[in-house]
């Protein structure tokens, strides 16, 4: 089997390109080489992709740690081996379980203090403009009720007054003259109601009965002039609580600043000292992030206690409650150094064993320490795991499996060179994950840019699911971390979805830029979502994932950089290179335009046809445009040989009157225009449209003319010498194409027909390239053909717009008045 294969290769790499012949019916597509079988192909691409995923199943230890010893083993020398394995993972561990350091943001920290002057400074002007307090002396007047005559409203203040007043001698006097002798006195005018009165009776009462005593025992003007004092004091008080008046009601600041009017001189001082100590003492510990509002009351509890007046404390725990915010922040510099340390702290796992000392008995089970040992004495059986061997076998054939139902899917043609292109794409991602790196977001974008976004989203799965059975350990070391291929398959699939949709090279740079910030955010987050605490976080983790992200836009680089090499190599079409192709200043397309003018303006209106059918039918309209700009460069080599280059001069058939020669004219513009390609190197794909856009019609007038003649000569006339050689078009691209060939002319030749006879021709012309089997393998389908024609007469109306007709004279030069 060996020796067929050899030589089929053989045989496929020393055959020269050749144009497929036959003599029988129309050619069935151009080749450049026979294909290589396709199990041929299947195998090797199973086998590459099994010897590269599967590598580590080459060097398996048959005695394993969890298996049972066959036989004892001894030591038959000192050893001290390092278990480098549980090393790493122990420092890892250490590293990431870090408690993360935090230090006291000092700008956080002075905020808060401010925070608290300002109120302070708030209270302190208010108690200045409101006066002291007590006013006057508390044996005269009770703190009580001196804060109740300073804050009453208006209406409570005259009735106080007038009570006060009704109850001076003078007036006792006039209603006891006023009222019979049965009725009491009343000491309140009748009109007061204690009910409308907004502060507490008591508090009104007690303050009118020690006025009145003070009354009593200072007489009447000594009490006139406490009220006077009064009203200065009250006028004192209203001013400091329109201070508050750009304050929020609702706020804390403004219920307590109004709260603390009315503590004593004395209690205020004792506060406001006690809130300062309260504060740099918390703000000195410090409040870490996320603490609980119960435990910052707590704090705050703890500190005021102790330096605070009982008829302050409640108010001062609320608002330092409401005023402290946390203050700590991570140290990343000091937790990355702890972390470092905590990594070289730990010390290597090592086994040692003297010389004889037995390592393992027979019938035991092999420890980790044992495995270990009986590796480094050449006692673990290393040998080919074919078991494992043969499970990777099974899932790469059952992943190409599944990539070919994705291909017969989206309908996605594969030549030779593209398998070939796909196969080396797979192995490069196992063989990146040896070296600790993944390309994924490389492979995504390629596979897109050449193919289709649906095959490269297929081939980053599989790839990804191939690179966790790479990476799972087989009871060995994994070679890479689960958030290193989950974050690299995001970028892989974001490259696959993307990629294939762009049309510039800036706009693939700026894809490199997303990917990376995909891959470094995911790995960041599962990262974080995977480790026992959150402490090394933003001092390990985080610069890890800027490392992984800025490697994601490094490997799209790689593509980008990659991709005009791997067009030319394997011969494939990006949209970008077809982009390129279809600029008007290329040199093909300007000497097409120079020697076949004709031609190159039959071409515009061919390829506005086709595109414009390509993009209703969700073709390639890429492809289309590029393939249709050269489908006839062909006619180059006899211009004067096609009626749309002759501007009206003789016609050259006229001169030769041979139709076999001058069919033989006509097909040779395919012959030649593939002989053009290949020197101006050109895709394949491109090339393609030169054969497939006339397929194997039938010439149709030099046919006629020449069954003419043999009527008159006797000639026997034989079909196939006035078809094209083909192949008929391979796809709906080449297809549709065929068909705007076919009906450019017959549009053009319309001048004053209405649209429904432009429509009804098209329609002909499509019956008969269809009943003629054209189309058969173009993968367009009957149902299709009217959508087709109804684009291609609504493109040609818009060409064939009318114009205005100028009036006669309307042209002619004007005559110029000169100005005076």
């Amino acid at each position: 089997m060996m020796r067929s294969l050899t030589h089929n290769l053989r045989q496929w790499l020393m055959t020269p390109r050749r144009l497929v012949r036959d003599s029988g019916r129309p050619h069935r597509r151009l080749e450049s080489r026979p294909a290589i079988p396709h199990p041929i192909m299947l195998v090797m691409i199973g086998v590459s992709l099994t010897s590269v995923i599967g590598y580590r199943f080459y060097d398996q230890p048959q005695l394993k740690e969890g298996t049972l010893a066959p036989k004892s083993v001894w030591a038959g020398e000192d050893a001290e081996v390092v278990d480098q394995q549980l090393t790493d993972e122990q420092r890892k561990a250490a590293q990431t379980g870090l408690v993360q350091v935090l230090r006291v943001d000092t700008t956080i920290t002075q905020q808060i203090k401010q925070s608290l002057e300002e109120f302070l400074t708030g209270v302190e002007k208010m108690r200045e403009t409101a006066g002291a307090l007590p006013f006057v002396e508390e044996e005269l007047l009770s703190l009580p009720s001196q804060r109740f005559l300073r804050s009453a409203g208006p209406e409570d203040w005259q009735m106080v007054l007038m009570t006060i007043r009704a109850n001076t001698p003078e007036a006792l006097e006039e209603t006891r003259a006023a009222v019979p002798s049965t009725q009491p006195v009343s000491l309140v005018p009748d009109d007061y109601s204690p009910e409308r009165s907004s502060p507490a009776n008591l508090s009104a009462q007690q303050a009118i009965a020690e006025l009145e005593l003070y009354r009593q025992q200072e007489g009447t003007r000594q009490l006139q002039t406490l009220l006077e004092t009064i009203e200065v004091v009250r006028l004192g008080y209203q001013q400091a609580q329109t201070l508050l008046a750009n304050h929020d009601p609702d706020s804390v600041q403004y219920k307590y600043q109004l709260a603390l009017l009315d503590v004593r001189d004395e209690t205020w001082a004792q506060t406001q000292a006690g809130l300062r100590q309260a504060v740099d003492r918390i703000l000195t510990q410090g409040i870490p992030p996320g603490l609980p509002v119960d435990l910052r009351q707590g704090a705050a509890m703890a500190q005021l206690r102790s330096v605070v007046p009982d008829h302050t404390l409640p108010m001062g725990v609320e608002l330092l409650t409401e005023l402290i915010q946390p203050n700590l922040v991570t140290d990343k510099d000091e937790t990355k150094r702890r972390a470092e340390q905590a990594a070289e702290a730990v010390e290597p796992v090592v086994y040692k064993v003297a010389t004889g000392e037995l390592i393992v008995r027979a019938g035991q089970t092999i420890t980790r320490r044992d495995f270990i040992l009986l590796d480094e004495f050449n006692e673990s059986r290393r040998g080919i795991d074919w078991q494992g061997l043969g499970q990777t076998g099974g899932l790469v054939m059952g992943s190409i499996g599944i990539f070919w139902l994705v291909k017969r899917r989206f309908n996605v043609r594969l030549r030779c060179r593209d398998r070939i292109l796909l196969c080396l794409l797979s192995l490069s991602t196992p063989l990146m994950l040896q070296l600790q790196q993944n390309n994924l977001a490389a492979v995504g974008l390629l596979g897109s840019s050449f193919f289709n976004p649906p095959l490269a989203i297929a081939h980053v799965g599989l790839m990804t699911g191939l690179s966790i059975f790479t990476a799972t350990p087989w009871k060995t070391a994994a070679l890479v971390s689960w958030e290193t291929i989950f974050a690299g398959a995001a970028g892989g699939l974001l490259a696959a979805i993307v990629a294939g949709r762009l049309r510039s090279r800036e706009e693939l740079a700026l894809l490199g830029g997303m990917v990376g910030v995909t891959q470094g955010v995911l790995y960041f987050g599962i990262t974080l979502f995977w480790s026992s605490t959150v402490g090394a976080v933003w001092a390990v983790v985080l610069p890890a994932a800027a490392v992984f992200g800025l490697s994601g836009l490094a490997w799209c680089i790689v593509a980008l950089g990659l991709s005009p090499y791997l067009e030319r190599l394997f011969d494939v079409v990006t949209p970008i290179r077809l982009a390129e192709l279809s600029n008007p200043n290329r040199p093909l397309l300007k000497r097409l335009a120079t020697e076949a003018p004709g031609t190159f303006q039959h071409t515009l209106f061919v390829s506005s046809l086709a595109e414009a059918a390509a993009r209703e039918l969700h073709c390639n309209v890429e492809l289309v445009r590029a393939g249709t700009l050269y489908h006839d460069i062909g006619k180059m080599h006899d211009p004067l040989g096609f009626i749309e280059n002759q501007m009206g001069g003789p016609n050259k058939h006229d001169q030769i009157n041979n139709p076999w020669e001058s069919a033989e004219i006509i097909k040779k513009h395919v012959s030649e225009g593939l002989v053009i390609a290949r020197r101006y190197n050109l895709p394949e794909a491109i090339q393609d449209f030169i054969p497939e856009h006339q397929g194997t019609i039938l010439i149709s007038y030099f046919y006629f003319q020449a069954k003419q003649r043999a009527q008159t000569e006797g000639v026997v006339v034989d079909e196939p010498q006035f078809r094209y050689v083909g192949p008929i078009p391979q796809s709906r691209e080449t297809g549709i194409v065929m068909l705007a060939d076919a009906c450019e002319a017959a549009l053009r030749s319309l001048k004053d027909a209405t649209p429904e006879t432009a429509l009804s021709m098209v329609k002909k012309i499509f019956r008969a390239r269809w009943q003629d089997h054209q189309l058969d393998e173009s993968g367009l389908r009957w149902e299709e053909l009217p959508t087709i024609a109804e684009v291609f007469v609504r493109v040609w109306q818009q060409y064939n717009h009318q114009r205005i007709v100028y009036p006669k004279g309307a042209l002619d030069p004007q005559p110029v008045t000169a100005n005076r």
